[in-house]
């Protein structure tokens, strides 16, 4: 009898997030509605390009949103979509709080599937975090040390800043410094994303699965992890969490239960001071 991770039906359901979620519609309108409005509201600066050469792409912008008062942690949220959709302008309502309480915001794009392979997703993430590590300075935080967070693919590349070689990637900044991870709804075995159907815009092979997937890697960076996934979600997506916090559990892994909420939902909790998962990401930086 076929195991289910070998059943492509039950994998397809399992990672259908909207066919799960019959009201995304509405989820991604009141995103966006109420993005908008945090946009007119908050102090911010938008599509700062983080690209390092001419040649890199022009998706390569990130938005800045500035902490209220004196700034005192820097942290880049990477969104999701299955790294094939959505944008930063959709999630900068989860600004709101954190500036309120001394964190200015980074929210960064990259190049969507099937334009680009995931590899150079990652590429990207990874020169965005750098970007905020090295300009931490001139936004009046500490020089060299930056936060990183992220929700679904999001979460995937969250943990593949964890994954790099810094000293070859960023080799002017020191090895430390990102301080402390957040990734809600992660991604981290790609292995059973060669069984969906929308794998023909992701492009995955065999061969990249073991050099893109968190979970078969060792973290580099020896930073704290906090680990979040929604009690409604399915099972796929909660053993994508519980295998990672075993394979890294030498980093001290923190997981924060999330009961009643599904894959979309639990990510507008970063906007919600009251929320266990806004102040598991306060208490990652040293604010609470």
């Amino acid at each position: 009898m076929n195991s289910p991770l070998t059943d492509p039906a039950y994998i397809e359901k399992q990672y259908f997030v909207r066919g799960m979620i019959p009201e995304h519609p509405q989820i991604f309108a009141r995103w966006a509605e109420r993005s908008a409005a945090a946009r007119a509201k908050l102090h911010c600066e938008l599509n700062i390009r983080y690209a390092t050469n001419a040649r890199e792409s022009e998706d390569e912008t990130l938005d800045i949103f500035f902490a209220e008062g004196t700034p005192k942690k820097f942290l880049l949220f990477i969104h999701g979509g299955y790294w094939r959709s959505l944008d930063k302008s959709d999630h900068s309502q989860l600004a709101q709080e954190f500036v309120r309480h001394g964190v200015t915001v980074a929210m960064n794009n990259y190049s969507l599937a099937p334009k680009v392979r995931l590899a150079e997703i990652v590429r990207q993430a990874r020169t965005a975090t750098a970007w905020c590590a090295r300009n931490a300075a001139r936004y009046g935080l500490p020089a060299n040390e930056i936060y990183v967070a992220g929700h679904s693919a999001g979460g995937h590349l969250t943990a593949m800043q964890l994954t790099a070689d810094w000293s070859k990637e960023a080799p002017d900044l020191p090895a430390n410094f990102i301080k402390g991870a957040l990734a809600v709804s992660g991604l981290y075995d790609l292995a059973p994303l060669l069984q969906v159907s929308f794998n023909s815009d992701l492009r995955l092979t065999e061969d990249q699965i073991a050099p893109l997937s968190a979970a078969f890697m060792r973290p580099t960076v020896r930073a704290p992890l906090y680990l979040s996934v929604g009690g409604l979600e399915s099972d796929e997506f909660k053993r994508q969490t519980a295998l990672l916090a075993s394979k890294w559990s030498e980093l001290g892994v923190t997981e924060i239960p999330m009961p009643g909420f599904n894959h979309l939902v639990v990510i507008e909790e970063l906007a919600n001071a009251d929320s266990a998962l806004f102040k598991a990401a306060m208490r990652m930086m040293g604010l609470a």
